[in-house]
């Protein structure tokens, strides 16, 4: 991809060693084409490919999550204009659908709105990111008639959207992004469609074994105690976390005593944390706003895409003009216009810039706005979360599984993977995704990858299919 003529300055190398030093060496996710053998009964996949987004240094973090304090206000007033010249967009910044690619895509629709609205058309844009929010901005400027460059530190687009098309794969398959949410709510699955990309239905019913394998109803012991302590906390004074609601309010003095299926109540409610709180938002229950957590588990109209989400990327990536592999690490911003100093040591001018970086990057002050932003935009990055959700990917020669169902989860035990997706039933291939959140994710994401892989694997025994009992 070409460099623009108005790129200025010369390349010294010591802006380079400076952000080096800042973030870690090498971005993942990355890949283990040959797993070691694990102390397990699971059979060794034949591939695998895990992500740690949280080590990521050009996404520190999977999504954006409602914190202790944090409120929706403040979503807002991250996506306000400064001084009419910087424009924010992103998941962070998106009102209704934070977390998600609808909501990152909207966005970037939104910002290049606004830009329309205050900047004369033939004005030069320049957006920071690659990703759909950028992308979609990017888009929409160009065919309003603007002269429009992306910045992306990547060296490649896409950002969080990441799908790995490779032949020794039976389908691309998403190291980002699997799920279009609501899609009764939102035409992005009518535009992967358009694209040629498939997808499928995905219910939300759940096959929950213990550690021994035995499948067990899921009652509704822990819902119901999250949400008396939800109701609880919407009473106080000011914010606490999830955590403390659940116990201040009493809603976690349940019984430890095992039922014949080896599950207690404080079990159930464990299994509610773990399997659908810590993975809807990255996050531990700990760091979690009790006033805007969201029980939302998913709806009827979920999709999983099973053709690539980067074809959503592409199509908007089409006829712009991106500069990879180019960190900003500094945006100045008057009322004359914006100049970015790149990593290189490289500068670029425009008139207006609209910033798609993530939140968790934001926080990291690795650019730096000069003058500093207004206080209400400090404040939100600040405020707002960041949770990590990690995957693996495990492709085997064939199913060690004995169950149909496309949505497998655990009770009880101490593995780290508490949610899987069988691909059996989508898609007829022996392939597993598990999701990993939270303390975990970030505990995983610093070991190598025999022992992500280890963890990975142990997380599925109790879903062994029986030994045949020799008559």
């Amino acid at each position: 991809m070409k460099r623009r003529t108005f790129l200025l300055g010369s390349v010294t190398g010591i802006s380079v060693l400076a952000l080096t030093a800042c973030v870690p060496p090498s971005p993942r996710p990355t890949g283990t084409p040959k797993p070691a053998p694990t102390a397990t009964a699971v059979p060794k996949p034949a591939m695998v490919r895990r992500t740690s987004w949280s080590t990521d240094p050009f996404a520190r973090g999977s999504f954006s999550f409602p914190a202790v304090g944090a409120t929706p206000e403040q979503r807002d007033a991250l996506s306000q204009p400064v001084r009419d010249r910087v424009f924010f967009a992103g998941e962070a910044t998106s009102p209704d659908f934070p977390g998600t690619v609808q909501g990152a895509l909207e966005s970037g629709l939104r910002a290049a709105r606004e830009v329309i609205g205050t900047a004369t058309a033939g004005e030069r844009i320049a957006v920071i990111g690659a990703g759909i929010a950028g992308l979609s901005a990017a888009r929409s400027l160009q065919d309003a008639g603007f002269d429009v460059v992306v910045v992306e530190a990547r060296d490649r687009i896409g950002g969080r959207i990441y799908t790995v098309t490779d032949k020794k794969w039976p389908f691309p398959i998403e190291l980002g992004p699997s799920f279009v949410r609501h899609s009764g709510l939102t035409s992005l699955d009518e535009d992967l469609t358009r694209l040629g990309v498939s997808t499928a239905p995905f219910g939300r019913a759940t096959e929950t074994r213990t550690p021994a394998g035995l499948v067990v109803p899921v009652p509704d012991t822990g819902p119901k105690a999250v949400a008396a302590a939800l109701a609880w906390a919407v009473e106080q004074p000011a914010d606490v976390s999830v955590a403390k609601a659940l116990a201040d309010s009493g809603a976690s003095k349940l019984s430890t005593t095992a039922a014949d299926t080896g599950v207690s109540d404080t079990d159930w409610l464990d299994h509610e944390i773990a399997a659908v709180l810590n993975v809807q938002a990255g996050s531990s229950v700990a760091l979690q706003s009790a006033w805007y957590t969201s029980m939302d588990q998913g709806a009827d109209d979920d999709r999983i895409v099973l053709g690539g989400f980067a074809n959503l990327v592409k199509d908007a990536a089409d006829g712009i003009d991106v500069l990879d592999s180019s960190v900003v690490t500094r945006l100045a911003y008057s009322d004359d216009g914006v100049s970015l100093r790149l990593g290189t040591g490289e500068s670029l001018g425009a008139d207006r810039v609209i910033v798609t970086i993530p939140l968790g990057v934001l926080k990291t002050e690795v650019m730096e706005f000069a003058p500093p932003l207004p206080f209400a935009h400090r404040g939100a990055i600040a405020a707002l979360g960041v949770g990590t959700l990690d995957k693996v990917w495990l492709q085997f020669d064939e199913p060690f599984w004995d169950t149909e169902a496309p949505l497998w989860s655990t009770v009880g035990g101490d593995g780290d993977f508490k949610v899987w997706i069988n691909m059996v039933p989508i898609t007829g291939e022996p392939v597993l995704m598990g999701l990993v959140a939270a303390g975990s994710a970030v505990r995983l994401a610093e070991v190598d990858d025999d022992e992500f892989l280890a963890s990975a694997l142990g997380s599925l025994e109790p879903f062994l299919a029986p030994v045949p009992t020799p008559k």
